[in-house]
């Protein structure tokens, strides 16, 4: 008989919990290192609602997908490599994602050693294979044990409950942004939640909740 177990092998369910792993580590990752920098505390989410840097999330995810299948087969060289390479071109491709798409600069890098475009720099394309690496290497054995410990019927509800917050979310506050941007294109709100976006998420409260796009 086959052990039936919660979020089985690499799974959606499994692949879902370590995005949202992802997203809240790396909000308080960044946190930490502006804090570090500059002596004070500061927004790094890029969702409305909770503590959620997806970009994280994503990269996480993307580790898991695209190098996880053969993990025990690979040396953690080989591991930290592909990861760098990965981790670079999905910080530049984002980048140019956010700016030309977006018109948002959620990061510049242009002043720094080793830059890419501004986009990424060599050196942050190592931070990036470091944290794959110690994802696929170190974390993923553990949390992957511990979440298959969780009771089938908790895990659905957990993930299910996860997947739509996070989803509306991710759909609240990425209109919340478009709406921004039309309203700095000078174009009015078409309809009556865009007239509630302009009175509730106006420019002050975005450039409190995200002092970065200050620089936009």
């Amino acid at each position: 008989m086959k052990e039936n177990r919660f979020a089985k092998g690499l799974c959606f369910d499994k692949i879902f919990l370590f995005f949202v792993f992802g997203s809240l580590f790396g909000s308080y990752f960044e946190e930490i290192q502006w804090f570090i920098k500059n002596d004070c505390l500061t927004s790094r989410h890029d969702l409305l609602i909770g503590p959620f840097s997806t970009l994280y999330g994503f990269g996480m995810v993307l580790f898991l997908v695209l190098l996880g299948t053969k993990n025990n087969q690979r040396s953690i060289f080989k591991t930290f490599l592909y990861a760098s390479l990965l981790g670079g071109v999905f910080e530049f491709i984002a980048g140019v994602f956010a700016e030309r798409i977006c018109h948002i600069k959620f990061w510049d890098y242009s002043s720094l050693f080793l830059n890419i475009a501004g986009k990424t720099t060599i050196p942050i394309m190592l931070v990036w294979g470091l944290l794959g690496t110690l994802e696929l290497k170190i974390l993923y054995p553990i949390l992957s044990k511990w979440i298959e410990k969780i009771p089938i019927v908790l895990g659905k509800i957990i993930t299910i409950s996860l997947f739509f917050f996070l989803l509306f979310d991710m759909a609240f506050s990425y209109s919340v942004f478009f709406r921004m941007i039309k309203r700095h294109e000078g174009k009015p709100p078409l309809t009556k939640l865009g007239e509630y976006y302009d009175q509730k998420y106006d420019d002050t409260f975005m450039y409190n909740k995200y002092p970065i796009l200050k620089g936009n």
